[in-house]
């Protein structure tokens, strides 16, 4: 078995490689990665492995980009520090999830899930939740105005603000709504060519977008309408998509 580990706390790595050789010795660690943009190229230069035991979030971001970004023929194994509720998000996608810091009998019994599972069964349950040609994106949202329920059209949605556990729909108009949906759920809902995930609090619809500004560091400062209250940051790894996405 061949195993590609990304993980970008060293102990955390250097644990995770001391008890995979005990709970698998056969096993062999190709590399261990510490962020998207390097996991991505490394995946796009080897065949892939058998296994990812992947962190949920690394250096440049959350490792789910990577599977956004390429198709990788790999069961994943995530690693995590998230709490129960952030961890919802992707228990549906993956083999298993293992809290910090991993024990060896939870890394054993995934791995035991993993050798009885059909190979592709965790690939096809992973990437169920991205778009797919030919799904239907979502239209409207059901929400909540005082003892109301209203539907809004997406097209009326500005963008999707995460915060302390709860996304916010902010409409054209101003008004929020809070919705029972984690980002990751509507980056699979809404269709990639109107809205953009660009950073990991916020995912804007096209028109919202007003201006880029140069920002420190290769970052890009995103300037929306109706402005936010704290300013959008798009990392230097992420600059080129959302240049791209504008673009067209």
């Amino acid at each position: 078995m061949t195993i590609l580990i990304l993980e970008d706390e060293y102990p955390a790595a250097e644990r995770l490689q001391r008890l995979v050789a005990q709970a698998a010795p056969e096993a062999q660690v190709l590399a261990v990665l510490d962020t998207v943009a390097d996991a991505l190229a490394w995946l796009a230069e080897h065949p892939a492995p058998d296994l990812i035991l992947s962190d949920i979030q690394l250096a440049d971001g959350l490792s789910l980009e990577i599977w956004e970004q390429a198709v990788v023929p790999s069961p994943v194994i995530f690693t995590t520090a998230y709490d129960a509720y952030a961890i919802r998000a992707f228990q549906a996608n993956s083999v298993a999830y293992l809290l910090k810091p991993v024990k060896l009998a939870e890394l054993q019994a995934a791995l035991a899930k993993l050798r009885q599972w059909p190979k592709d069964s965790a690939i096809e349950r992973l990437l169920d939740a991205l778009p797919r040609p030919g799904r239907p994106y979502k239209t409207r949202f059901l929400v909540r105005q005082g003892e109301q329920l209203l539907p809004l059209p997406v097209a009326d949605a500005a963008w999707f603000l995460s915060r302390h556990e709860t996304v916010t729909l902010v409409a054209t108009d101003g008004r929020r709504f809070v919705l029972d949906y984690t980002l990751e759920q509507l980056e699979g809902l809404l269709d990639p060519a109107q809205f953009f995930r660009l950073n990991r609090q916020l995912i804007a619809q096209l028109p919202t977008v007003r201006r880029l500004h140069p920002h420190f560091g290769g970052k890009l400062l995103v300037e929306l309408h109706p402005a936010p209250a704290e300013e959008v940051l798009v990392s230097r790894e992420k600059a080129g998509a959302v240049k791209a996405w504008l673009e067209g």
